[in-house]
C-alpha cells in the first residue's frame, strides 16, 4: 500500500454558529488542506497516481472557498462551517474526482487541526 500526499491552502471568514464565544461572530483563517489518498498498485511508470493531477483537483476545490464566507456556500448552510465539516466537504468533493481519497486534514490554525477519514475510504 502506498499513501501520497499533497497540500494547499486558502484564506476564508466563517462563524460557528451556536458557538457561545468569538467564534460564533464572523473571523478568519488561513486554512491548510491536506489531502491523502492510499493506492495498491502502481502504473507501468511506477507512480500510485500523478502529484501533479492530485494537486490540481485540489487547487480546483480550494479555488471556491478562497477568499470567500463560508457560511454563504451551500454546503454550509446545511452544516455549521467548523473545520469538521470543512474536512468533509473538501474530502467529498475529491472522491468525486480521485476515488481512493483516505483523509482529508484541516488545520484553523498552526496548533490545532482534525482530519476527517471515513470509514469506507
Amino acid at each position: 500500500m502506498f499513501e501520497l500526499t499533497v497540500e494547499g491552502s486558502f484564506s476564508a471568514a466563517h462563524q460557528v454558529k451556536g458557538y457561545p464565544g468569538d467564534c460564533a461572530g464572523l473571523h478568519g483563517h488561513t486554512y491548510k488542506i491536506q489531502v491523502k489518498v492510499r493506492v495498491g498498485r502502481l502504473d507501468k511508470l511506477g507512480m500510485g497516481i500523478d502529484f501533479r493531477k492530485l494537486r490540481n483537483e485540489l487547487e480546483k476545490i480550494l479555488a471556491g472557498l478562497d477568499h470567500k464566507n463560508l457560511n454563504r456556500i451551500a454546503f454550509f448552510k446545511k452544516h455549521n462551517a467548523t473545520a469538521e465539516y470543512v474536512a468533509k466537504y473538501i474530502f467529498d468533493q475529491m472522491k468525486k474526482k480521485i476515488g481512493s481519497i483516505s483523509a482529508v486534514t484541516v488545520w484553523e490554525g498552526p496548533n490545532y487541526s482534525v482530519t476527517y477519514c471515513p470509514d469506507e475510504a
